[in-house]
């Protein structure tokens, strides 16, 4: 469903979620150029993934942390912007719980912890294929100025 098949004040959350998710992708250049991979997303809720490249492994020959780190954000971004206002990262933690090994597929899930007023808190759990946990990511999120569709 895009956004101009209805008004956006006609659709339900979760086709709002991805009216502004199928805009927010159009324009996530740093998400497409790691390979990463959008693969749901509903109100307060995105599922990303992503295969581990050599490039991506540090001197321990294993995943960089910084790459997990930015999967998880990605999915973060998709979770708190689906009700079409402007929000960024205000805040973010990460434990990285197991290594990663190049060629490993990767799946964050962000969920909507809590949202009010301007603020909002996500917990974004990042695991192999195997099902293994390898980082919990929390996100502390801030709405600011705009839309991502015309209201």
């Amino acid at each position: 469903m895009s956004a101009g098949e209805k008004d956006v004040g006609q659709l339900t959350p979760d086709e709002l979620a991805r009216a502004v998710a199928e805009v927010m992708w159009s324009r996530d250049k740093a998400s497409r150029h790691l390979g990463m991979v959008l693969d749901t997303v509903s109100a307060g809720f995105a599922r990303m993934s992503m295969t581990v490249a050599d490039h991506m492994t540090n001197g321990h020959d294993i995943c960089h942390g910084g790459f997990i780190f930015t999967l998880a954000d990605s999915a973060f971004a998709f979770a708190c912007n689906g009700n079409n206002h402007n929000t960024v990262a205000q805040h973010c933690s990460i434990t990285f719980l197991a290594p990663v090994k190049s060629g490993e597929r990767l799946t964050a899930e962000a969920r909507e912890v809590n949202r009010v007023g301007r603020g909002g808190l996500y917990d974004i759990r990042v695991t192999r294929s195997d099902g293994e946990v390898v980082a919990e990511f929390r996100g502390h999120s801030r709405t600011i100025k705009g839309t991502h569709l015309p209201v």
